[in-house]
């Protein structure tokens, strides 16, 4: 069956209809890859931070070392319950800012020198 000028022009309306949801499950997915690295990521920091405190040395810093550039700001780190928490802000795909925040814990027996 032959296609005739309109039916194309039907397929290219529906086609740039379309585009903008196919953007926005794009940006949705993306942003759940980044939201998949926050929360692993901060179990990583979580831990180093455990291993420095746990050796009497500096969590924060540990933590800071244990996360990429983007991740650093807004990070909060602090003792609790022989342990230590860590707080990483999610960054958003499509603004500068964060959209929620990942918490990990990670506790190491003190060790002795």
């Amino acid at each position: 069956m032959p296609v005739s000028g309109r039916q194309v022009g039907q397929a290219s309306v529906e086609t740039v209809a379309l585009l903008p949801l196919v953007v926005l499950v794009g940006a949705l997915l993306w942003q759940a890859v980044v939201a998949g690295q926050a929360l692993w990521l901060s179990g990583a920091a979580a831990r180093a931070a455990a291993r420095a405190a746990a050796v009497g040395g500096d969590a924060q810093a540990a933590a800071e070392r244990a996360l990429p550039p983007r991740l650093e700001s807004g990070l909060r780190v602090r003792a609790a319950g022989g342990g230590v928490r860590v707080a990483v802000r999610v960054p958003s795909v499509l603004s500068g800012g964060s959209i929620f925040t990942v918490r990990s814990r990670a506790a190491f027996p003190r060790q002795r020198p």
